[in-house]
């Protein structure tokens, strides 16, 4: 989606291609390096996280059959129209992207979309969902892209595909696979790098003969693929789009059309189109611009006669990052803009027409005018669009959008679905199953990497969660000063003396945030033996959009103690389960399944435990009599992520809002008991309690916000 102008790329050279060319420059930087995905006891305790649907294999497809041609099935571009079997078509679309809905709930938000009036689905096809790893090919589950498309299809939808390589949505990196941010040399993303066009041509030649055979002139719903995404706001490599054009040719042919999307200005157009007929340049501009004088200079970057005015980005709404309030447009004012580019006889798609959730850690990020001002998104992906994220359509924007298609719309239209239904189960009482810092200690050394520096999440192998860096210093009369110049994203600092009497329990002494990087103190502490420093630091999620683009996560500079540079680090790697990968979590598995299923069977126990900030485990059971959805509220917690039933529903943090519940759509859900699991960073509620709710919230919001 269009934002910022003035995108720059990077200059670094690149080479490599393989995973163990990745880790080339983390072996290099480590004196001593056993590279590894943690086991925590804690994470072998879930081995019931498995993807939902689950994952059953990661072979890579078979090669598809070479499709056919159907007669007189054809969609194509003339007399400044699109045609569809002869006949002029008006696109009246919405993205709808599979990858934010629970796959049961497919069906349900695209009849939701047909009754608002709309004939073409547009999505996106995220790099990084389906390759978690390098040669690690998902399309199963919530990545099964081809049983979407095919879905589509059965309900009349036609079909605007965006698969990137890289497509921005909000979605962490853009896209991409963050394993790319381990090459060494680092990759030019976005670019005509050899390395990087390398590892898209292999990714394409996965993804683009599964759906070749769904192109519209074979039968199929798919009417147009998209070249990259609005990349004249990011760089101007014609060589990096010609190569993109040459792939997608090998593989779906010279008859499909293929688009570009940019902004509706002259700088964007230049930068992001390919002039001439091979391919068809989109536009998309801010809800409310006059389309007239858009449409009039998309004309010119394509051919004569081969310019329907298309708007393939027709904001509903916007979104929204953690700290802001919830955004919000006015369904009036959205229906007007709407009516103005339709009465011209121009097409759009709805940018959003149900936005959905960022399930896992799959939330992107946007920064300001340095990669300082870093502001991740939330977990909700509601977007103001017509049809909630829980799929609601009883609304102003759904009825006033709805009310415009149907003036423009020869067909009737659907009758409006009623909203989803949703349950409140009660409060759900939890229980502490461990402290992080109890688990740290049972892991085996050999998992531990150890560097003379730090070094990134992605350069240890890890793409998601959290890292835990520890190091020691000698104690000092008047205290130490903490400076740590570059840390991605959040970090919380710990410090403990092994020679006290509690065994050197961790005291929490402060946080460390990239967007307010400070110097923190660390207090006089009385200890015989070294001081241990504990790090932990967040992966909050990678910014999607602009010049900084390259955001690997962790701390990416040295540590700084009292103006010297701290060395001789550990570095364990934390993991959770994401929303499409099965972690390798075999160590102790049975000592903390057993102390996890012990906590859960204990019922109605109060805390008696002094609450303090403490990153740790909690767990709990609710009981459910009828699967709806329903959302947990997480007042009174601090910080972190939740699992219902083997799935991340997602990030929670209240104190800084406006998200106060996530959403848990009714398929996650099983009839009887159900298991809550919640990664607290800093205090838990003091009554250990959670809430299941029957409503969205987005009203929290702290005035004393470190995001404000």
């Amino acid at each position: 989606m269009q934002r910022l102008s003035g995108r720059r790329a990077s200059s670094l050279r690149t080479e490599a291609s393989s995973w163990s060319g990745l880790l080339t420059m983390a072996r290099k930087r480590s004196s001593r390096t056993t590279f590894f995905f943690l086991s925590l006891p804690f994470v072998a305790a879930f081995t019931f996280f498995a993807p939902l649907p689950s994952l059953s294999s990661l072979s890579p497809p078979l090669p598809a059959s070479s499709p056919i041609r159907v007669i007189g099935q054809k969609f194509e571009i003339k007399n400044d129209k699109f045609w569809k079997d002869g006949q002029p078509f008006q696109i009246i679309g919405g993205d709808l992207h599979y990858f934010r809905v629970h796959p049961e709930y497919w069906e349900d938000r695209l009849l939701r979309a047909k009754a608002l009036g709309l004939n073409t689905i547009q999505t996106y096809v995220p790099w990084n969902l389906h390759e978690p790893r390098p040669g690690k090919l998902v399309f199963e589950g919530i990545a099964d892209i081809v049983a979407f498309l095919k879905l589509c299809q059965k309900l009349d939808f036609l079909v605007m595909l965006r698969p990137g390589p890289y497509i921005c949505g909000e979605w962490d990196l853009g896209g991409f696979p963050a394993w790319l941010l381990a090459v060494n040399p680092p990759l030019r993303l976005r670019s005509s790098d050899p390395a990087f066009l390398h590892l898209v041509d292999r990714w394409w030649g996965n993804l683009l003969p599964q759906i070749a055979p769904l192109l519209y002139d074979k039968g199929g719903p798919i009417i147009m693929v998209q070249i990259e995404n609005e990349y004249g706001s990011y760089g101007d490599d014609k060589a990096y789009l010609h190569h993109l054009v040459a792939v997608a040719r090998r593989h779906l042919g010279n008859d499909l059309i293929l688009y570009t999307t940019d902004g509706g200005s002259r700088e964007t157009l230049e930068k992001g189109t390919i002039r001439g007929d091979a391919v068809f340049s989109a536009v998309d501009f801010s809800t409310g611009d006059d389309p007239r004088p858009i449409f009039q200079l998309q004309k010119e970057y394509n051919a004569p006669g081969k310019s329907p005015p298309l708007c393939a980005e027709f904001y509903t709404g916007w979104l929204t990052h953690w700290g802001e309030n919830i955004a919000s447009t006015g369904a009036d004012f959205t229906a007007a803009a709407l009516d103005k580019i339709l009465s011209l006889k121009g097409s759009a798609v709805l940018y959003m027409a149900h936005g959905g959730t960022n399930f896992g850690f799959y939330n992107g990020a946007n920064t300001g005018a340095d990669e300082l001002d870093y502001k991740p998104d939330l977990t909700s992906y509601d977007y103001d669009a017509p049809i909630r994220e829980s799929g609601d359509v009883d609304n102003a924007k759904f009825k006033a959008l709805r009310g415009v298609v149907k003036r423009h719309s020869a067909a009737s239209l659907p009758s409006v679905p009623s909203n989803t239904e949703k349950r409140g189960y009660g409060p759900i009482q939890l229980q502490k199953t461990e402290s992080l810092f109890d688990l740290i200690d049972k892991i085996d050394p050999i998992g531990v990497v150890e560097s003379e520096n730090p070094t990134s999440m992605e350069s240890v192998g890890q793409m998601f969660g959290f890292l835990l860096y520890t190091s020691g210093y000698a104690a000092k009369d008047q205290g130490s000063n903490l400076f740590i110049p570059n840390v991605h994203d959040r970090a919380q600092v710990f410090i403990s003396c092994p020679s006290e009497d509690n065994g050197g329990r961790p005291t929490y002494v402060g946080t460390i945030e990239r967007w307010s990087n400070q110097n923190l103190s660390l207090p006089d502490t009385k200890c015989a033996s070294k001081i241990n420093l504990f790090v932990l630091v967040e992966n909050m999620g990678r910014v999607n959009y602009g010049s900084h683009l390259f955001d690997q996560k962790g701390i990416l500079s040295p540590v700084y103690l009292d103006g010297n540079v701290l060395k001789s680090w550990k570095i364990v790697a934390i993991p959770f389960q994401n929303l499409n990968e099965v972690l390798d979590i075999k160590p102790i598995k049975e000592i903390a399944h057993s102390r996890i299923n012990k906590t859960l069977a204990l019922t109605n126990i109060k805390n008696t435990e002094e609450v303090s900030i403490e990153p740790a485990l909690y767990a709990g059971r609710f009981v459910v009599d009828e699967t709806k959805d329903t959302f947990i509220s997480f007042s009174g917690w601090g910080k972190g992520i939740a699992f219902v039933n083997e799935f991340n529903i997602g990030r929670f943090w209240p104190s800084t809002g406006p998200q106060c519940n996530l959403y848990v759509p009714a398929p996650v859900l099983r009839h009887g008991e159900n298991n809550l699991v919640i990664f607290e960073l800093e205090s838990p509620n003091s009554e250990l309690v959670v809430h299941s709710v029957d409503h969205p919230d987005f009203t929290c919001r702290s005035s004393s916000s470190s995001m404000l």
